[in-house]
Formats: structure tokens, sequence, C-alpha cells
């Protein structure tokens, strides 16, 4: 009879269909399904395994479901390297050898999905977890008010932030280095050293709890930077959760919050449910009612151009903002909903001075919208368009050649529960 016999390794997951030699059958199907990066760690030793009756090869690497196993007291098995995948018959044989010197216990596995998703669940409950991929989301600045400049420099703010759908996505394996972390990406442009929003969170979750946990981390980049969507943030909040999750939850998520607002001012929002009134450099986090139905659709548009946060406050004068109290119009929001009256950002006229095609884009776009968006603003400190009310962005970004390196994306806006973090909505899924 046909059996399927599985073999987890942190990073591949290899299922193979074997069936008894002895009944003229032969190893097949072997196949992939990727679990985190694939990469192997490395540390394993080199060796093929047979199996009786039938004989089956595998790759293998360091293994939490085999260190689970040994823990627990459950079945479990060895597996060989992967250059041995398609090992000879006669290896395989002299591997039996071996193994029938110092036996070995293996489990047959008929249902070999319905088994991982058990592994998978006892590996949570251990909290022996060694692999994470988590969505890290963006954000946008309903309105945001520059109330003050401080003493060291920074200026005060007053915004209603929100985190939205877009976002990129991390994953998280435990590296077995003791020295550094190893950062990779899908982009080019992006740093990958401690220049890397990403690697400051590792390290000053190493800093803080005395960790000696190292992480293998891939970036896949999809939030656009110089936007103002809070991207680089977003990552860095994500990587302090990963980083608690993967070390058994040592600290609390608002010593975590507490604890980012040492690497940047957007990171401590984050931690908040999704929508939060901040203050401050922004790092002041106040949760509040999510203040508009999640189900608003709204789309980004971003020009080529970048709009640097330092470059833009050097445009800045606090002398030529307007005097509307944030919280009022955080209380009209929550009463009434998004309207272009109260998107208010101090940031656009230093952005639209610094990049004077950013108004006209933001002007056209509140044109040719013929009243389908609600409001239309530019989020943080530039260069995105937003606009509220509906996701299809106007035709002309499509029929002219100066727009054609434009990024534009739908997004909706997104909350997460008490102690999980964001997830990503499937394609054209809405909250």
């Amino acid at each position: 009879m046909a059996a399927r016999i599985i073999a987890h390794t942190p990073h591949i997951i290899n299922f193979t269909n074997y069936e008894s030699p002895k009944n003229g059958g032969m190893a097949s199907e072997l196949s992939y399904m990727q679990f985190g990066r694939a990469m192997h760690y490395g540390s394993a030793k080199s060796s093929a395994f047979g199996v009786s009756p039938g004989r089956a090869n595998f790759a293998s690497c360091r293994n939490p479901f085999l260190e689970f196993a040994r823990k627990t007291d459950k079945s479990y098995w060895h597996c060989g390297s992967n250059r041995h995948r398609n090992a000879t018959t006669g290896q395989a044989k002299a591997a039996s050898s071996d193994a029938a010197a110092s036996p070995r216990k293996f489990e047959v596995v008929h249902d070999p999905r319905g088994r991982y998703q058990e592994l998978v669940s006892d590996l949570k409950n251990s909290g022996t977890i060694s692999n994470l991929t988590l969505f890290s989301p963006s954000k946008i600045n309903v309105f945001l008010r520059v109330t003050s400049k401080r003493p060291d420099g920074y200026h005060d703010l007053a915004s209603l932030f929100h985190v939205i759908s877009l976002g990129d996505v991390l994953k998280f394996s435990i590296s077995p280095s003791k020295t550094k972390d190893s950062l990779t990406t899908n982009v080019s442009g992006v740093p990958l050293d401690d220049r890397n929003l990403v690697i400051k969170a590792l390290n000053l979750y190493r800093k803080k709890t005395g960790s000696s946990n190292f992480f293998w981390i891939h970036l896949d980049k999809r939030v656009p930077t110089g936007a103002g969507l809070g991207g680089g943030s977003g990552n860095a909040a994500t990587a302090l959760w990963a980083a608690n999750q993967l070390n058994g939850v040592l600290v609390s998520e608002k010593e975590l919050q507490e604890w980012s607002g040492e690497i940047g001012s957007d990171i401590p929002f984050f931690f908040s449910h999704g929508a939060a009134y901040c203050t401050g450099r922004g790092e002041i986090v106040q949760d509040i009612p999510v203040p508009v139905p999640l189900d608003t659709p709204m789309v980004l548009i971003k020009p080529k151009e970048a709009c640097p946060t330092a470059e833009v406050y050097k445009h800045f004068r606090l002398n030529n903002t307007g005097s509307v109290d944030p919280e009022k119009l955080l209380s009209e929001i929550l009463k009434n909903g998004i309207s272009q009256d109260v998107c208010i950002n101090d940031l656009e006229a230093p952005a639209f001075e610094f990049l004077p095609s950013l108004k006209t884009l933001k002007q056209r776009v509140a044109a040719a919208s013929r009243g389908r968006y609600q409001a239309v603003f530019m989020s943080g400190s530039g260069s995105t368009i937003v606009g509220v009310g509906d996701h299809e962005p106007p035709q002309f970004l499509y029929d002219e050649d100066q727009y054609k390196d434009v990024f534009i994306s739908e997004a909706y806006f997104l909350t997460r529960r008490e102690n999980e973090w964001y997830k990503q909505l499937e394609g054209g899924e809405s909250p």
C-alpha cells in the first residue's frame, strides 16, 4: 500500500510518496512546500537513511520538529542533507545498516498536511517556534498638525494615524549565528546592515532583554520608500513583535511600544490596535475607536519622486500653519467621519515647496474625482496622495506619459486584535 512519509525542516517541508521496492514500487513525487526561506542551516550531518520496507531520501537541516519530538518522546527520524536527495541504493543500504546498529523510530503519515498542522500547533504550544512570517503594514495620517518646535530640534505634532492594508511581508528564522543577523530583500537600494530599522529593532530587543538569538530575515518589500506611509517603521515594529514571539514572549506589548520610540518616532504607533491619536514626536500613542468603517476604500498615489522628511522640515515654517485645534479635528472625525475639511496636513505646504509637481498632482486628483473621494490629502511628509472613498485612480494617471512611473495601490483601513499581529488581506478582500 502506498503511504506518505513527511519530513520537516525549519525552512522546507518535503513530501514524498513511496512504495516498497519489494512490490516493484519506487520513491516518487518528491516536492517542496516552502515554509519560510528555502535556505539550509548547514549544521546537519550528511547522511541518507533507508526506510523499511521501502526507501526514501530526504533533505534536512537543523530541525525544530525533531527537537520537539525528542523532548516529548514522540516518533521522529533523521533525514539526509540536500545533496543526498538522489543517493544511490548502495548508499541507502549502507545507511540502513547504520540505522540497524542504532535503531530509530519512524512515523508513517497518511495525511501529511493534517499531521503537519498538528505539529505546528504543538510547536506553538511548546514555545519552540523557530520560523515566523508576518505582515508588516503601513499607515496614513488622516490629519497632521505640527504644534510647536522642541528644544531638542524635533517638532511636536498631533495626528490621527491609521494602519492600512498596504504592507510588506517579513519572514524570520532563528539563525545559528551568535554574532549577527542576516537580512535579505527583493528590491535594490534597501540597506541590509544596521542602518535598516529591522536590524536596529532586533539589536534593541537583544539589548533590552539580554536575548542571545540572532535571525535570518527576508523582507518582501511592497511599500514604497519616501512615501509618508511609515513602511520602515512598520517593519521595525513587526521585527520587535517577531523577536518577542520567537524568544517565548519575554516582555509585554507595552514594553515593546515604549522601547520602540528609541529608534523611531512612528514605530510606537504600530503597537496600537490600528487607529490612534499620536502626540509628542509621535511616540505618545492614544488608542481611539475606529473612526471610519474598515471597508472604506482608498487609493494611494505616489509619484516616482520621494519627499525625504528632513528636506520637508527644512522648508517648514511654524508661523505659516493654521490654528485649528487638532482635538477638534479628532472629535469631528469620530462624530461625522472623514471629509475634506478635517484632513489637514501642515507638512503639505513645505512638501509642495520642495516638490512643486506634487501640489499639481493633488489638485488634479481632487478635480478628476468628481465627488468620488470624500477627501484628497497627502500622508505624512509625502509624497503619497491619498483619495478616501474610492479605490479607482483618475484616468489621467494612465493616459499621460509623465505619470507612467507613478505607484498606484488600493487600500483599506486595518486594525488588529489584542495579542495578535496585523493580518494581510487576501487579493480583492476588504475588511
